[in-house]
C-alpha cells in the first residue's frame, strides 16, 4: 500500500502540436494539471518544440513547474523521450533534431549523451543491458504488470512511469485516430494499432496511475525526482535578437549616426532644420531602445540587394522614420507627409517594430541567402506560420479517411450549414470537422520574416527543411516576439518585378536608360497625372483592380497625397463601414459637420475620416484619452497581429469608460466605435499606403511613357490583377502589334521588338518547358531556323509537341498552312528518326508537292482559345454579327438614366454580399472599342448566377453616374455564343460569309 499518492508523475504529454496527433490545446493540457493537482509538467510533442514557450507561460500563469523536451519517433515508432533539464538541454535536445530534419535523416537508435538532457526509453527496449546516468527505461501503466519476469525488477533506480497524456475522452481518442489515419492518408478502417495510441491510454488521474504503480513505489519516487531535476524558465523580457552589428553597441552606435547624417544630405540638403531634428530625435530613441543593430542589419541587406541592381520598397511603419529615409530603406518621406516615427518605435510601444522589405519574386531568394550567409546559418531562420484545420479543408479530409466519395464530400460542403437530411456519418463528419477547426495541420513557412538571433537559434527552437531549402522555425511571429526575437521581413512582390523588367525591356528596345527613382519627377509628370485621373491604370501596382479604377476616378486623383488616401480607403473595412463613400463625398465638396470639434482637430486632414491606422490612434489617444501603450495594442488588433479577442475587447471596455469619464455622449462613442471595429484586420497605416503610392507612380510613368515595354513587363512577370488576355488587350489598345509564338522571333518569355510583341512559349498550355526554352537558346546559338527540315534537325521534338507548335502558327515563316506543315512534319520526323546520328553533311531543304489546304482565320482563333486559353483576335470577331442598337463605353455619359444595350468581354467579377446577406455582384467588361465599363448586379439578378464564364454577353441596364463615374445597374443579361467551330464542321460548309468577314475584322 503506497504511503501517499505521487502527482507529478507526467513526463510524455502531447499537446495539438504534435501534429495530426495530439488533440488538446496547450491551455487545455494546462488546466487539466491544475485541477489534478499537478505540480510539474512536461511537455515532449512529436518532432516538435512549437508550443514550448506557451506551454511555459500558461504553467506560470497556472502556478505549474514547466519541463519541456521532444519525443523522438522513427516511421510512427516510439524511440525516446528527451527530457531537458534545463535552457543548455533544450538547446541540445533542439540541435540534435536540427541536425538529422535539416537532413531528411531518419533519427538514429540512441541520441548522443547529453550533458543537460535526459533520455526515456520504451519499455520495449528493454534490450539496453546498461544505462548511464542521463538514461531511463519507461513503463506505462499497462506494462506495470510485466517487471516480475524482467531483469529490471532488480534495477528499479534506472525505471520512470512513461504513461502518454494525448486525449482525455472517448471523443477525444476518435478524434487521434482520424488525425492519424488524415496523416497516413488511409481510410480510418485501414489505420494500422500500431500507429495510434489505445483509448485505454486516455489521461489517468494521479491517484489511478499510482495504483498501477503500488507495489512499485520506487518507480513513482523516481519520476518526481526526475522531473524534480529539469526545469525551463524563460525570461519573456530578453531581447534575443542579434545585439551588434559591428561587434559593439557603442560602435553600431556612432555609424548609424554617421550614415544617417550622410543620408540627410543627399535626401534633404545641408539646410533642412526640421530634418535634422527630427534625425537627433530618432536616433535617441533607437539608442534608447537599442534597436542600432537592428537598423544597421537592414541598411546592411538592403545596401547588399542595391549593389546587385535589385530594386526594393521599404514599406510598413518603418516608413515613418527620416533615419531610414536617409538610409535609403525607404522612399517615402515622413516630413512631406507628417508621419511620425513614435508610430513605428516609441518607449510605449508594446511589440517590436519591424521594416517590410519588397523584393522582385527573381530576386528574394538571394537576398535571403546573402542574410543567411552574412550572419551565418547557426543564428538565423526563417519563421514558421501554422497551418491550420479550416472549414472546408477539414471536412474533406474527414470525408476521405471515412470513404466517402468526392461527389457526396462535395455535396456535404455545400450543405454545412443546413444539416437536416444529413445521415449519420454525414453528421459525424461534421461533428468532427468542428473539433478539427482552428488545429494546427503543418507547418507553412512565413511570408517574408526572418530571424537573427544572438546566441545560435537551436537555442530557442529546432529546426525544419521545407522544400523552399532555408531552414525554418517551429514557432510562429507570435512567440518570437514574446521571447525578443525580432524579425526582418524580407518579402516578394510581382510589383517589383514588372517594374525592373520593364526598366531593361526599354534600355533593349528604345536604347533608352531610365531612373526609375526619380519618384519625385514621377509626381509632377503631366502623363501620369492624366493617367491617374482617367483610372488608367490596368498593368499598375495596387492601382489597377476595377474597384480601384473607380475609386481613382471618382476622386479624380491627381496627386500623391490623393494616391496615398485611396490606397487605404480601398480597404474592406473603411468600405464595408461607410467611410469610403464619407470620404469620397466629403473630398469632392459635399457640406458636412465633424461629429465633435475635436474630431476636426485630429483627423482634418482626412475630413474627420479615419482612414489610416494612424487615425484610429489619434481617436483613441488624443480624444478617448487611453495610453499610447494601449492604444497600440488596438493598433495590432486592427491589424490582424494580435492573437488574443480578450484583449481587443478589454480596450473597447476602457474605451468606452474613458469617453464617458470625458462626458461625451454615448451614441458618439458607439459610432466612433463602430469605424473602429470596421479597421479589424483590414487597415493600413499611412506609411504603408505612401509607399505602395510610391512603386504605383512608378509603375504610371513607366505606363505613360513606355507603354507597350510596360505592358510586356507585367506580362513576364505573371501575377497581375488580370489574365494575360487583358494586357495584350491593353497593349493593342497604345498601339501594340500582337502575334502568336514563333519559333524565329519568340523565346519562353514574351518579347517586343519595335511595336511588335511576340507572345511566349510559356503561355502554350502543353508545351514542355524544356523545349520552350531550348528553341530560344539554339537559335541564339546558331541563328534563324531555315525552315522545318532545319528546325527538327536542330530540336529533339515530338511529333505530339510539333502539332503544338504548327497548331499555334509558330511556322508560319515558312509561307505554308497549318495543314501542309502537318504533312510535311510527318516526313521529316520520319527522316529524323532514320538519319545516322553522325552525318557530316546536311542535305539541303526539300521542296514538296503538297497540296495547299486553306486555313479559315477562325480555325485559329480556335486553335488559340484550346492552346493558350485565349484568342488573339477581337473576341468581338467570333460573332456572325454584332447586335443592333448596342452602346459603347464612351456613350454612357449621354445616356444618364437611361436603358441601354451594351455588348461586352467578360473580364472578370467580384461578388460580395450586402448588410442583410444577400448576394451582390460587381462585373467588369470591355466594349468592342477596347474601353472598359462596370455593371452592377444586385441581389435580384445576382441570385440568379447569369455569368457562364469569359466570353461576350449582351447586357442590358440603366445607365448611372457617382462621383463622375459612369456604370450600368444590370436588368438582363444575355451570354452570346461565338460561331461554330470549323474544325469539327466539314470543310465546304464552313466558308460562309460570315466565315469570311471574321478575317477581315
Amino acid at each position: 500500500m503506497l504511503k501517499r499518492y505521487f502527482h507529478n508523475l507526467y513526463l510524455n504529454c502531447h499537446s495539438y502540436f504534435s501534429l495530426r496527433y495530439g488533440v488538446l490545446a496547450v491551455d487545455e493540457l494546462v488546466q487539466l494539471a491544475k485541477e489534478h493537482g499537478i505540480g510539474t509538467l512536461a511537455l515532449t510533442d512529436i518532432h516538435s518544440s512549437s508550443a514550448c514557450y506557451d506551454f511555459a507561460r500558461a504553467c506560470r500563469a497556472a502556478g505549474i513547474r514547466p519541463v519541456v523536451g521532444m519525443e523522438f519517433r522513427r516511421q510512427g515508432e516510439l524511440l525516446y523521450v528527451a527530457l531537458a533539464k534545463n535552457a543548455r538541454g533544450f538547446a541540445e535536445i533542439n540541435r540534435f533534431y536540427a541536425d538529422y530534419a535539416l537532413q531528411k535523416r531518419p533519427f538514429p537508435d540512441l541520441p548522443p549523451a547529453w550533458s543537460h538532457a535526459f533520455v526515456v526509453y520504451p519499455w520495449k527496449r528493454q534490450d539496453r543491458s546498461s544505462l548511464s546516468e542521463h538514461e531511463f527505461l519507461g513503463v506505462q501503466a499497462h506494462e506495470a504488470r510485466h517487471l516480475l519476469r524482467s531483469p529490471y525488477r532488480h534495477r528499479q533506480d534506472k525505471l520512470v512511469v512513461l504513461q502518454p497524456l494525448t486525449f482525455t475522452s472517448k471523443r477525444g481518442h476518435n478524434l487521434h485516430r482520424l488525425l492519424r489515419a488524415i496523416d497516413l492518408n488511409v481510410l480510418l478502417s485501414k489505420l494500422p494499432a500500431s500507429q495510434h495510441e489505445a483509448a485505454e491510454q486516455a489521461f489517468m488521474p494521479p491517484g489511478q496511475l499510482c495504483q498501477h504503480f503500488e507495489d512499485y513505489p520506487q518507480i513513482l519516487q523516481n519520476t518526481e525526482k526526475l522531473l524534480e531535476a529539469c526545469s525551463f524558465e524563460v525570461d519573456f523580457e530578453q531581447n534575443r535578437t542579434r545585439q551588434t552589428y559591428t561587434g559593439g553597441k557603442y560602435e553600431d552606435m556612432l555609424l548609424l549616426e554617421k550614415l544617417v547624417f550622410d543620408g540627410l544630405q543627399k535626401r534633404y540638403g545641408p539646410r533642412h532644420a526640421e530634418a535634422r531634428r527630427r534625425l537627433e530625435s530618432e536616433l535617441n530613441i533607437i539608442d534608447q531602445l537599442d534597436f542600432n543593430a537592428y537598423f544597421l542589419i537592414t541598411w546592411d541587406f538592403v545596401n547588399y540587394g542595391r549593389s546587385r541592381g535589385f530594386f526594393h520598397v521599404g514599406r510598413g511603419s518603418g516608413a515613418n522614420s527620416v533615419a531610414a529615409y536617409c538610409l535609403g530603406i525607404t522612399d517615402v518621406d515622413p516630413i512631406e507627409l507628417d508621419l511620425y516615427f513614435e508610430r513605428f518605435l516609441n518607449p510605449r510601444r508594446t511589440s517590436p517594430p519591424d521594416f517590410d522589405i519588397d523584393y522582385s519574386w527573381k530576386e528574394r531568394d538571394e537576398i535571403i541567402e546573402y542574410i543567411f550567409r552574412r550572419y551565418r546559418h547557426s543564428h538565423t531562420a526563417l519563421l514558421a506560420t501554422y497551418t491550420r484545420f479550416k472549414g472546408k479543408a477539414g471536412i474533406r479530409e474527414l470525408g476521405k479517411v471515412f470513404g466517402l466519395p468526392k461527389g457526396e464530400i462535395d455535396g456535404l460542403i455545400a450543405r454545412r450549414h443546413q444539416p437536416g437530411g444529413l445521415d449519420k456519418l454525414q453528421r459525424q463528419v461534421l461533428g468532427y470537422a468542428g473539433l478539427l477547426e482552428g488545429m494546427p495541420n503543418h507547418l507553412g513557412i512565413h511570408a517574408g520574416g526572418i530571424l537573427i538571433s544572438e546566441a545560435p537559434i537551436t537555442h530557442y527552437t529546432a529546426l525544419n527543411m521545407p522544400p523552399k531549402g532555408f531552414q525554418t522555425t517551429h514557432f510562429d511571429m507570435y512567440v518570437a516576439e514574446e521571447i525578443g526575437l525580432h524579425k526582418f521581413d524580407v518579402l516578394s512582390q510581382r510589383g517589383l518585378g514588372h517594374i525592373q523588367e520593364t526598366v531593361e525591356i526599354i534600355r533593349q528596345n528604345q536604347q533608352k536608360a531610365v531612373d526609375i527613382h526619380q519618384v519625385e519627377q514621377f509626381k509632377q509628370d503631366p502623363k501620369v497625372k492624366a493617367l491617374l485621373a482617367r483610372g488608367e491604370s490596368v498593368g499598375c501596382f495596387y492601382v489597377e483592380s476595377p474597384a480601384m479604377r473607380q475609386l481613382l476616378c471618382k476622386l479624380g486623383c491627381t496627386d500623391y497625397r490623393g494616391l496615398v488616401a485611396a490606397s487605404s480607403i480601398i480597404r474592406p473595412g473603411v468600405a464595408r463601414s461607410g467611410m469610403m463613400r464619407t470620404y469620397i463625398e466629403r473630398h469632392n465638396g459635399q457640406p458636412f459637420t465633424y461629429l465633435h470639434l475635436r474630431l476636426g482637430e485630429l483627423l482634418a486632414e482626412t475630413y474627420g475620416v479615419m482612414v489610416y491606422q494612424e487615425d484610429v490612434i489619434r481617436v483613441v489617444h488624443g480624444f478617448a484619452g487611453l495610453s499610447l501603450a494601449e492604444a497600440d495594442l488596438l493598433r495590432r488588433a486592427m491589424s490582424g497581429k494580435s492573437r488574443s479577442k480578450q484583449e481587443f475587447d478589454e480596450i473597447a471596455g476602457r474605451f468606452f469608460q474613458a469617453c464617458r469619464d470625458q462626458g461625451y455622449d454615448e451614441a458618439l462613442s458607439q459610432e466612433l466605435w463602430r469605424q473602429i471595429e470596421s479597421f479589424a484586420g483590414y487597415s493600413f497605416s499611412k506609411a504603408h499606403s505612401a509607399s505602395f503610392a510610391v512603386e504605383s507612380f512608378q509603375s504610371l510613368y513607366l505606363k505613360a511613357h513606355f507603354p507597350l515595354e510596360f505592358m510586356v513587363g507585367v506580362i513576364n512577370n505573371f501575377g497581375g490583377f488580370y489574365d494575360v488576355e487583358i494586357y495584350l488587350h491593353e497593349a493593342r489598345r497604345w498601339g501594340a502589334q500582337v502575334h502568336a509564338p514563333c519559333v524565329q522571333h519568340s523565346g519562353y518569355l514574351t518579347s517586343i521588338s519595335g511595336k511588335d510583341i511576340y507572345l511566349g512559349f510559356v503561355h502554350l498550355k502543353s508545351l514542355n518547358g524544356q523545349i520552350a526554352r531550348e528553341i530560344a537558346a539554339e537559335r541564339r546559338r546558331r541563328g534563324a531556323f531555315a525552315g522545318m527540315a532545319d528546325f527538327v534537325r536542330r530540336i529533339a521534338i515530338s511529333r505530339e509537341q510539333m502539332e503544338i507548335l504548327i497548331r499555334i502558327g509558330a511556322f508560319r515563316f515558312t509561307g505554308r498552312s497549318k495543314y501542309s506543315l502537318l504533312w510535311e512534319m510527318n516526313y521529316h520526323l520520319r527522316q529524323q528518326k532514320a538519319r545516322q546520328p553522325d552525318v557530316l553533311f546536311v542535305p539541303a531543304e526539300g521542296d514538296f508537292d503538297i497540296p495547299e489546304l486553306e486555313v479559315l482565320p477562325l480555325e485559329d482563333a480556335y486553335d488559340q482559345m484550346e492552346l493558350l486559353g485565349f484568342p488573339l483576335c477581337s473576341p468581338f470577331s467570333l460573332i456572325p454579327a454584332l447586335p443592333e442598337g448596342c452602346v459603347c463605353q464612351k456613350d454612357l455619359s449621354a445616356c444618364l438614366n437611361q436603358q441601354v444595350r451594351i455588348l461586352g468581354y467578360l473580364i472578370c467579377t467580384k461578388t460580395t454580399t450586402t448588410v442583410k446577406g444577400d448576394p451582390m455582384i460587381f462585373a467588369n467588361f470591355l466594349d468592342q472599342q477596347g474601353c472598359t465599363f462596370d455593371v452592377t448586379l444586385f441581389p435580384g439578378t445576382a441570385r440568379k448566377r447569369p455569368f457562364a464564364g469569359r466570353g461576350l454577353y449582351l447586357i442590358s441596364g440603366k445607365v448611372v453616374q457617382e462621383f463622375g463615374h459612369y456604370s450600368i445597374e444590370l436588368t438582363a443579361i444575355q451570354k452570346y455564343l461565338y460561331l461554330p467551330d470549323p474544325r469539327l464542321q466539314d470543310k465546304g460548309a464552313a466558308h460562309t460569309s460570315a466565315e469570311q468577314k471574321i478575317g477581315k475584322r
